[in-house]
């Protein structure tokens, strides 16, 4: 099952004890001991890892990691069978840091399909990884010879994922373009409001603003409102988002951003702890957020279509195919891949 039965069982165990712990009531006392001291060992080391959002990372794979779940996943690739056929490749992971574990999916996917993990994690992330990566060899011992941890340079490997900025991407183009690879860069996720949105959907999508403080590709930072939309009852419904201003990194973002804007003297909407600023661009700093009016929704989808290479989610209600609803964009389905690009056919044609 998915490479080898041992790894797929290795997986759904993980999910268990991933959702017991969140649940607090893992019966496993050494590791939820480990695992206590790496939530957090991984805010000392990355300051927007805070123990709320680590949790949510955690219990967000905890759902997924289930038999159900992972079989229904997997067997649209036929890899349901026992044994798994393919030939091990070994494939070197280039991780990011931006939010908790968000290299979690491509580590999965390759050993799920009987394939071998070089990673290179990111400063910003290597307590949570190294855990999982203990606990799965506790379960299952061939694991140990599946998954490296590389500090230094990847060498002897069959194919390559990497996810990072548009400048690494450069980077990574040009040292691992020559061979079989996926190479991410920047994405960003909008909303599309027409103004008939209830004030449930609206605090929905303040989750897909706030959570991991919006650093995540997924983290919607762009808003298409109509011509003369009332930010009334938008601002209202995010109010109770309001404590994340206590955040002394955020705190910093917002003041340093409403400085700069100030003294570009560009018009502004601000509630005290989210500034909205008319954009034409995706790429919102930390603790703002671009908006920008449309006049039709044909026009607009037009725009979103042409513009897809750089939206990694569309949040709204019956406005354009593949949109995600509000609230929902921090909690994808195993097959939601990023950048729309099939990981696990990828790893199965190396």
């Amino acid at each position: 099952m998915g490479g080898q039965p041992e790894t797929f069982s290795a997986f759904v165990k993980l999910g268990g004890f991933l959702r017991d712990f969140c649940n607090g009531t893992s019966g496993e006392a050494p590791w939820v001991e480990k695992l206590t001291n790496a939530v957090t060992q991984a805010k000392h080391q990355n300051g927007w890892f805070t123990e709320d959002n680590v949790l949510f990372a955690l219990n967000s794979w905890g759902n997924l990691l289930t038999e159900e779940a992972l079989g229904g996943w997997l067997s649209r690739y036929k890899l349901l069978q026992d044994p798994y056929p393919g030939e091990e490749k070994t494939v070197a992971l280039i991780m990011a840091g931006n939010i908790p574990l968000v290299g979690f999916h491509d580590f999965l996917s390759i050993l799920l399909t009987g394939n071998r993990v070089l990673a290179k994690l990111s400063s910003n992330d290597t307590v949570l990884i190294s855990f999982i990566r203990d606990y799965l060899v506790s379960l299952e011992p061939i694991i140990q010879s599946k998954v490296v941890l590389v500090k230094g340079t990847l060498q002897d490997y069959d194919a390559v994922i990497a996810t990072g900025s548009n400048n690494t991407a450069r980077y990574f183009e040009y040292y691992f373009g020559k061979g079989p690879n996926i190479i991410r860069k920047n994405r960003n996720s909008a909303a599309v409001l027409t103004g008939k949105e209830t004030k449930e959907q609206l605090a929905g999508l303040g989750e897909d603003i706030f959570r991991y403080y919006g650093l995540g590709c997924r983290s919607v930072s762009k808003l298409f409102v109509p011509d003369g939309y009332d930010f009334d009852l938008f601002f209202q419904a995010l109010y109770p988002f309001h404590a994340i201003i206590d955040q002394a990194k955020y705190a910093n973002n917002y003041d340093y951003n409403k400085a700069v804007y100030l003294m570009s003297d560009f018009q502004l909407l601000d509630n005290g702890f989210l500034i909205l600023k008319e954009d034409t661009g995706y790429a919102s700093p930390i603790a703002s957020l671009f908006y920008e009016h449309y006049k039709d929704l044909s026009s607009l989808k037009s725009r979103l279509q042409n513009d897809r290479d750089q939206l990694q989610c569309v949040v709204s209600e019956g406005v354009v195919e593949n949109e995600v609803a509000f609230g929902q964009t921090q909690s994808p389905a195993l097959s939601d891949y990023a950048d729309g690009v099939d990981t696990v056919d990828f790893l199965l044609k190396i």
